[in-house]
């Protein structure tokens, strides 16, 4: 893998506050320069291919009390998952936590515009979405749905994701009717995060996104 992919991801970012808006267009142009400097125009997403950035480490442990972690130890990346979970699970932690990392330098610029009491939530819902355009893009999933099966279990194998995580993204694009308002699965549910006391460079995903 070449030098300078994190580097160049984080270029699309201005350093400045970030609308909720520009958090996840950011977020998608990111995803979507990833699979160009990758070459990729076909699920599944490889997740050998984010193992071998370089300064990038990651490690399976269990049992652990959450599905995901990163933190900067030792002069690289290191990304702790969860071992006891689905495949699917790992490999959606895994593209969130790649996010924590583009965002880590500037973080507390960018996610400035938002309230206190709500930026950390924000933080996880757009480390999600960049997880989802990651492993599903919107052109990707779009070819998939509407020229092979739609069912359910066929396109979530294709893109080697949950079922309940492509059913959350073809809602995203629109291919879906939105869930009410009270579903697990509605936008607005996020991933509880935490951040270690005194560690700046540390964060963990608590919640569970995918079943």
């Amino acid at each position: 893998m070449r030098r300078g992919v994190i580097a160049t991801l984080r270029d699309f970012v201005p350093i400045r506050p970030l609308t909720r808006e520009e958090a996840l267009r950011i977020a998608e142009l990111q995803a979507h320069r990833f699979h160009e400097m990758l070459g990729l125009s076909a699920p599944p997403f490889p997740e050998q291919l984010i193992a071998s950035l370089p300064r990038v480490q990651i490690e399976r442990l269990s049992p652990i009390p959450v599905s995901g972690s990163t933190h900067w130890a030792s002069s690289r990346w290191l990304i702790v998952l969860n071992g006891a979970e689905p495949a699917v699970r790992q490999r959606f932690s895994l593209a969130h936590e790649i996010k924590h990392i583009l965002d880590h330098r500037f973080v507390e610029v960018l996610y400035s515009g938002v309230p206190p009491e709500s930026r950390a939530r924000w933080i996880e819902q757009t480390c999600d979405f960049f997880a989802a355009c990651l492993l599903m893009p919107r052109a990707w999933v779009k070819r998939a749905y509407t020229t092979g099966p739609q069912r359910l279990p066929q396109l979530a194998a294709r893109f080697a994701v949950s079922q309940a995580a492509m059913q959350f993204r073809l809602t995203q694009i629109g291919l879906l009717d939105r869930p009410d308002r009270c579903s697990r699965m509605h936008p607005d549910w996020a991933l509880r995060a935490s951040r270690a006391a005194g560690t700046p460079s540390y964060y963990q995903r608590t919640a569970i996104f995918v079943t």
